[in-house]
């Protein structure tokens, strides 16, 4: 698939990005977990967790099969850093300020923004594996699906706690846990259809 000697360093580029998103992403829903307030929320986090550390092990595996150094530092790589400490630096500022409902919209904004990237890298992983040959073909798509479900549920689960937890701390109705949840949404259409279905759940609970 590579035709280039740019497209193949692209790829390494997405690559580094990917495991670093991973290796972030384990800190700021640490950081998270800890702003929770709603009990199931938590619990999700921690299973996000535990799935995110995963990612970065399969990743790593992508890395040593392909014969990549994960220590290696790239511009775009530590701007994926700086981002990923730029959202745990956020929620800390947020719990310190002393408002737990607000500590948690914060976080749920900040694990959304970091997922919406981790699901686009992996989204381009899929991609790529489905355009490329040999081993380097075999070993993306192994890993791409290794983990593609969990990455549908970190961001658009996470995206319908969030909006919720927003409705009700805008004294709005809330859906608790949210239609994506109920729904086990896998896909940005399931996403769409489960917050057009939150009106027929508020309805019938009331």
């Amino acid at each position: 698939m590579v035709t280039s000697k740019h497209d193949q360093a692209q790829l390494h580029e997405l690559l580094y990005q990917a495991l670093e998103t991973e290796i972030g992403g384990a800190k700021i829903y640490e950081m998270a977990i800890e702003c929770a307030v709603n009990d199931d929320l938590r619990k999700e986090w921690q299973e996000y967790l535990e799935e995110t550390r995963t990612h970065r092990k399969v990743l790593l595996n992508v890395f040593s099969e392909l014969g990549l150094d994960p220590e290696v530092r790239t511009p775009g790589r530590e701007v994926v850093a700086h981002l990923g400490q730029s959202y745990v630096a956020a929620m800390q500022m947020a719990m310190k300020a002393g408002d737990p409902v607000a500590a948690e919209l914060v976080a749920g904004e900040c694990v959304v923004l970091a997922e919406t990237k981790d699901h686009l890298n992996w989204e381009l992983i899929g991609h790529v594996s489905k355009k490329a040959t040999g081993k380097e073909g075999s070993v993306l798509k192994q890993a791409f699906e290794a983990v593609e479900q969990q990455e549908d549920h970190h961001l658009y689960h996470t995206t319908g706690w969030t909006r919720e937890l927003w409705m009700g701390a805008l004294g709005l109705p809330a859906v608790l846990p949210p239609p994506e949840e109920v729904k086990n949404v896998e896909t940005k259409i399931g996403a769409s259809r489960a917050e057009q279905a939150r009106g027929e759940m508020l309805k019938r609970s009331h």
